[in-house]
């Protein structure tokens, strides 16, 4: 393994800890504030939509530029936002710093995924974009249970601070670890070339996979921390030690789904997507059972992040060697899914529909999302098949030639 991953996936530890620890605190958050869960619940999907933002416009402007003083200058946004967020005196200030926090968020990922997968061999590609995405999942296994316990013990506040100091950490690492990249050569980095990428149907289906089916996840999860308590029964003080058990469960899905698309892409994110609906679904319905939903929580995680290597390889693949805005472009799906996804979840449950109603709706946008993948993965293979067929077929009536001169 390179070393260099290292430095990515440090990158992506803070980041992760930004954009996953606000779940934890949201009660005290809406407290302190004296907002509504749903009004509470636009720190994550504003900070989601900004992700969106982010990954499509930064990642357009900076393509010119060399990769490794792109992400160190990611970096640097990431801190002043997790600091303006630390010090804020208003929800509007908090939610000014989580969106500049955002910003940096789909370029750093997108950008990262195209690094991590140009130092690897073809064939360990999304293991490599995996590794990079350990960071994240890292972040949920001990920065977001461990966070949301520092929070509630020291104040959400102290959280903010503590991410300030990650992010320093990760932007020497980024600095020190990460080669020293060469501007992208004249003539490749222009945005028509870029563009390009978007020509290919495989990505836009790729692209609403992840919307669909992150989407699903997310929506189950955002507001986890009032399921839990309210419907569950467990104590609040309880929420830190089960979001590591649902952070056990990204970690592992991540790993394996990195593996698995390596050797078979497509089957690996119809497996995956196709259990994550059935996971949500006897969630949804056993929620009040503790034992039940500590089960769900490990396999709602790991099935449910175990597309992100493989969605985010197979939009690269199909994007016509045009892979950095593509790469962004999929990030900015992961968190659009994450904002429509705590959106609808916030609509539902203000409805008085209750906190396993984000769940359900969950359930069937994982649904639709395996329905999608699987008109993706036919496709493809037609695709495979009619670009084979000329060369069966020239081979063929050379090989009647070869016959013909023999005779």
């Amino acid at each position: 393994m390179p070393i260099s991953l290292i430095a990515l996936a440090l990158g992506g530890f803070g980041i992760g800890l930004t954009e996953f620890v606000i779940m934890g605190l949201l009660p005290e958050v809406a407290a302190d504030f004296a907002v509504t869960p749903a009004v509470a619940g636009w720190l994550i999907s504003g900070y989601a939509l900004s992700v969106v933002v982010g990954a499509l416009g930064l990642t357009a402007a900076v393509n010119r530029f060399s990769r490794k003083r792109v992400l160190v200058a990611l970096m640097v946004l990431f801190i002043v936002g997790n600091l303006l967020s630390a010090i804020a005196p208003t929800y509007g200030i908090m939610l000014s710093g989580r969106i500049i926090a955002a910003l940096c968020h789909g370029a750093f990922f997108g950008i990262g995924a195209v690094v991590a997968a140009s130092l690897v061999p073809e064939n360990k590609k999304a293991g490599a974009i995996a590794i990079m995405f350990t960071g994240l999942t890292a972040a949920n296994v001990l920065g977001v249970p461990f966070g949301t316990l520092f929070g509630q013990a020291f104040g959400w506040r102290s959280t903010f601070w503590a991410i300030t100091a990650i992010g320093v950490v990760a932007l020497l690492g980024l600095v020190f670890l990460l080669p020293a990249m060469a501007p992208p050569r004249a003539g490749t980095a222009s945005l028509r070339q870029e563009l390009r990428a978007f020509r290919s149907p495989q990505v836009w289906l790729s692209i609403a996979v992840t919307v669909l089916g992150f989407g699903g996840m997310f929506g189950a999860f955002t507001y986890i921390a009032f399921t839990l308590t309210e419907v569950a029964g467990f104590a609040a003080s309880m929420v830190p030690w089960l979001l590591v058990v649902f952070g056990v469960g990204l970690f592992a899905g991540n790993v394996l789904g990195g593996k698995l698309a390596d050797r078979n892409l497509d089957a690996s994110l119809l497996a995956f997507l196709g259990a994550l609906t059935l996971v949500l679904v006897f969630f949804a319905l056993t929620a009040a059972n503790p034992i039940a939903t500590v089960v769900s929580l490990i396999l709602m995680g790991g099935f449910g992040f175990g597309v992100v290597p493989g969605l985010q390889m197979r939009v690269m693949r199909y994007a016509n060697g045009a892979t950095t805005l593509a790469s962004g472009a999929n990030i900015a799906a992961f968190n659009l899914g994450n904002a429509l996804g705590a959106g609808a979840g916030g609509s539902l449950i203000a409805s008085g529909l209750g906190y396993t109603a984000p769940i359900w709706a969950g359930a069937a946008a994982a649904l639709v999302a395996f329905l999608v993948m699987a008109l993706a993965a036919a496709g493809a293979r037609r695709r495979a098949a009619a670009s084979a067929l000329p060369t069966d077929r020239g081979q063929h009536e050379e090989s009647r030639s070869e016959v013909a001169a023999r005779a």
